[in-house]
């Protein structure tokens, strides 16, 4: 599968979507006017993804300032068939990167942790967001 790399905009994050290597990341900010419309394409793909590749593990890692609650059902569509997959015995780490300091997105991130039960899911302080 080709490479997914979206560059930021003032409403929607920066996505690289690193197909051959297993890493994904989204960073900045998730306002999109139609979030459907941003995240349902990364989905699809996703899910492609996942459907046709092998035990590889993955990783997914999310490093947002803000989101809304559009962009956080977006991110949860994204979540699902990575916790199905772990389920499976894939081994799935989602990383949650948070600025130290910002309670807001820490807890946002404690939230989608506690839907899993397959899938790691590391909150990972940092000095700065998106690192």
């Amino acid at each position: 599968m080709d490479r997914i790399q979206i560059p930021a905009t003032a409403r929607s994050p920066e996505v690289d979507f690193d197909f051959g290597a297993g890493r994904f990341r989204l960073s900045g900010e998730s306002y999109p006017e139609d979030a459907a419309a941003f995240f349902g394409p990364l989905l699809q793909s996703l899910r492609s993804y996942l459907a046709l590749s092998g035990p590889e593990p993955i990783v997914f890692e999310v490093a947002l300032v803000y989101f809304n609650s559009s962009s956080a059902k977006g991110l949860m569509n994204l979540f699902m068939p990575l916790e199905a997959a772990a389920g499976e015995g894939r081994g799935v780490t989602i990383r949650w990167l948070y600025a130290e300091g910002d309670e807001t997105i820490a807890e946002a991130g404690e939230d989608f942790a506690s839907d899993f039960s397959h899938a790691r899911f590391d909150l990972v302080e940092t000095s700065q967001a998106g690192n």
